[in-house]
């Protein structure tokens, strides 16, 4: 038989990394999908795409193609070493079924035909019987980033969305439609993290099931806090008279408005915590920080002005004395 050069059907050299040969791998597989390509022989050329990273995503299965790999070039004639599933310890390398790899090659049988490989159904039949047999290939995930509101990721809740997605139409053509779908937003979820939907991402090829959509969360600024983690930070301006005296000051949080009490002396920039009143987490909550800033009101009548006068005379202040 015909040795085939793996890295060639996926257009990578020798030494792409994992993640070179995936996007190699996904980006052939939507060209020769079965059920929209309109390329000459795009089943054959999906399949020999399927096999080829079948075998090199798989660090144990490429390492024992590799090994035969260095005795043969692409199109020659290839026949494996006496013993070769028994000494190289390969045979049962990967978890094979009839139902996604029967359309393999012989090339492919003849390395990994040892094992689970024999039982898919690799021993005892020729090339022509597997080529008929259905080849029912799993849809590709797909990933969205969609934007949420603050007070969506401390509540929670369901929301409905609508996604650009591909879509197999009832010509076995693809296109992208606008794909309502309805969701759960879990109470506590920050920016990165990602909601798996089963199923609704790309379809599946001659009755495969579809992939997954992966949603990664994005949660939009807000008009008042600031996130970092599951806490959260709210810049309170105070009068200079509420730092002076101490004060008790209404808070607003996501939970609703809480008193807060100013203790006097307080400065621009001290830090206040209120314990629990962050993004929902388990086993512990967030807590919301609420950072002072202290505001000048302007004197804009006479009066004012001399009341600024009076406190002027009356408190002698420098704070710039350390910088003397």
């Amino acid at each position: 038989m015909e040795y085939k050069d793996y890295y060639k059907v996926l257009g990578v050299t020798r030494t792409a990394t994992a993640d070179e040969i995936k996007r190699a791998y996904r980006k052939l597989a939507r060209k020769y999908h079965p059920d929209v390509s309109k390329e000459a022989n795009a089943e054959e050329h999906f399949k020999e795409v399927q096999e080829a990273y079948e075998v090199l995503k798989d660090p144990k299965k490429r390492e024992a193609y590799e090994q035969l790999g260095s005795q043969w070039q692409s199109g020659q004639e290839f026949r494996p070493p006496p013993g070769w599933h028994g000494a190289a310890g390969f045979g049962d390398a990967g978890d094979f079924s009839s139902d996604n790899l029967g359309g393999f090659s012989d090339f492919f049988a003849s390395i990994f035909g040892g094992g689970q490989a024999q039982h898919a159904g690799f021993q005892g039949r020729g090339r022509g019987q597997r080529a008929h047999q259905p080849f029912r290939q799993r849809g590709q995930d797909e990933h969205a980033k969609i934007s949420i509101s603050l007070e969506e990721a401390f509540h929670g809740g369901n929301k409905t969305i609508h996604l650009q997605m591909p879509e197999v139409d009832a010509n076995g053509q693809m296109h992208n439609n606008v794909k309502t779908l309805k969701i759960t937003i879990p109470a506590g979820i920050v920016s990165g993290q990602q909601l798996r939907l089963a199923q609704q991402g790309a379809p599946g090829a001659h009755g495969g099931p579809a992939g997954d959509l992966f949603l990664e969360i994005d949660i939009q600024p807000h008009r008042l806090y600031t996130l970092q983690g599951h806490d959260i930070y709210l810049t309170l301006p105070i009068s200079p008279w509420e730092a002076a005296l101490g004060a008790k000051v209404t808070v607003p949080t996501l939970g609703g408005v809480v008193d807060l009490k100013i203790s006097p002396g307080s400065q621009t920039g001290q830090k206040l915590r209120l314990k629990g009143r962050g993004l929902p987490a388990k086993p512990i909550p967030g807590d919301q920080y609420v950072l002072l800033q202290i505001l000048t009101p302007p004197a804009k009548t006479d009066n004012e002005r001399a009341l600024y006068e009076k406190m002027a005379k009356e408190i002698p202040f420098n704070p710039r004395q350390h910088l003397l």
